[in-house]
């Protein structure tokens, strides 16, 4: 699995490897954050939020997150899509969640914004990344170069 995986990734453009490696750095935060939060809090870690759908959702990505990041190091092109659906569920979920707050304090914007940096990042390279994962996994073996 590993010369496997070590080729899966050398094939790829330089810049997708960057783009790739962006996405489990951006994901593993957000693993982090949710887990933090969930064995802090348990299931009402989301609590503040008045809306029981976003609680489970936050809560869930307690799964997903992790997901994203598995598939994503396999370089799988699916891991690109549930990365690009996570990310816009995220976004609506914590601009929709907070917005009460930011009404009322302004300053409240700075914590949304490298989610929103982040999240625009991944929507906006699903599909060229997508072309990418998936026309390297169509190159035949051969023209792999060994590292």
């Amino acid at each position: 699995m590993g010369v496997e995986l070590r080729e899966r990734w050398g094939r790829q453009p330089v810049w997708a490897r960057c783009a790739l490696a962006v996405y489990l750095i951006g994901f593993l935060v957000g693993t982090r954050t949710h887990v933090v939060d969930v064995a802090r809090d348990g299931v009402h870690a989301y609590a503040v939020f008045p809306q029981v759908s976003l609680q489970v959702f936050f809560v869930s990505l307690v799964v997903l997150d992790p997901l994203v990041i598995v598939l994503v190091g396999l370089v799988r092109r699916e891991g690109i899509w549930l990365a690009g659906a996570v990310m816009v569920l995220d976004l609506c979920g914590n601009w929709w969640g907070n917005w009460h707050w930011l009404r009322d304090d302004p300053s409240q914007l700075m914590r949304l914004v490298p989610l929103t940096i982040f999240g625009v990042f991944v929507v906006a390279s699903v599909p060229p990344l997508h072309r990418a994962v998936a026309g390297a996994a169509g190159k035949p073996e051969a023209a792999v170069p060994s590292v």
